[in-house]
């Protein structure tokens, strides 16, 4: 036997759900459904230029060492000096920067490279960036006390901050003004219209299309010395035969090198 109660509130429960159901499918027809406070929470994690958005939290330089030889070194380096495919984090930067708030080295064409704390305006941009990307196996993975301990030792490799310091919540706006590019930021430029995006300067790309008697495409090509052409081997045998790259046949004069090798076309 059956209850009628049982099957009249199972029939109330299902038409609440068509209702819920019906209402989410109207707003957003076939597409899931709408996002749980919880679930927006766990991506609203953007830390802005005036630190809304940032935990409380603090770390120390200290802490910070431990963090990045365990998680960060292998890829960035101990000092931040980087390796073979990353390029460095810290150095290019000097005391008098950090009281001027602008990097004399990036107005130097001899100086081998830009680091980060060259270039970087905001520190919020640095915890962000940390907080959100790193490691980079392992991204979100860095609790806040080691996000915060991780600044504070990358600030303390750039002399910005002392050895026995501890980066928080509290003091990181206090820190932003010893950062040695603040003041590196601009908008008088031609990408966008400047004056603060209020637009005084036209756009340096036009976006004109050519329609006729256009101008062919320029062909891009590599040479050798003949010095160096096979000099370690033939180049044309070292690369895969996938791909738009073709190793030269170093065997030859370079006029013979550049025709394409039989079977290697696109």
């Amino acid at each position: 036997m059956f209850s009628w109660r049982s099957v009249a509130m199972a029939g109330l429960l299902a038409v609440l759900a068509a209702g819920v159901l019906a209402q989410g499918r109207a707003a957003y027809p076939g597409i899931g459904r709408p996002a749980t406070p919880q679930e927006v929470a766990a991506w609203d994690i953007d830390v802005r230029p005036d630190f809304k958005g940032l935990p409380a939290g603090a770390g120390s330089v200290a802490r910070g060492q431990e963090v990045w030889e365990a998680k960060c070194a292998s890829c960035h380096g101990v000092f931040g000096e980087s390796n073979e495919v990353f390029n460095p984090i810290v150095g290019g930067t000097t005391a008098e920067d950090s009281k001027t708030g602008r990097v004399a080295t990036l107005t130097r064409s001899d100086y081998p490279g830009r680091t980060t704390l060259m270039k970087v305006a905001t520190l919020s941009t640095l915890w962000d960036y940390i907080n959100r990307a790193m490691p980079w196996t392992q991204p979100k993975s860095l609790s806040v006390e080691e996000v915060y301990a991780v600044t504070a030792y990358l600030l303390n490799l750039g002399g910005v901050v002392p050895d026995g310091f501890a980066l928080s919540d509290k003091n990181i706006r206090e820190v932003q003004q010893r950062l040695p590019n603040r003041n590196g930021l601009t908008t008088a430029h031609a990408l966008w219209p400047g004056k603060e995006l209020g637009g005084t300067s036209a756009p340096d790309v036009k976006a004109l299309a050519c329609m006729k008697h256009c101008v062919a495409d320029p062909g891009v090509t590599s040479i050798l010395p003949a010095f160096a052409r096979n000099a370690h081997g033939n180049l044309a045998e070292q690369n895969r035969a996938v791909g738009p790259q073709r190793g030269a046949d170093t065997t030859q004069p370079e006029s013979a090198s550049i025709r394409p090798r039989a079977g290697t076309g696109p």
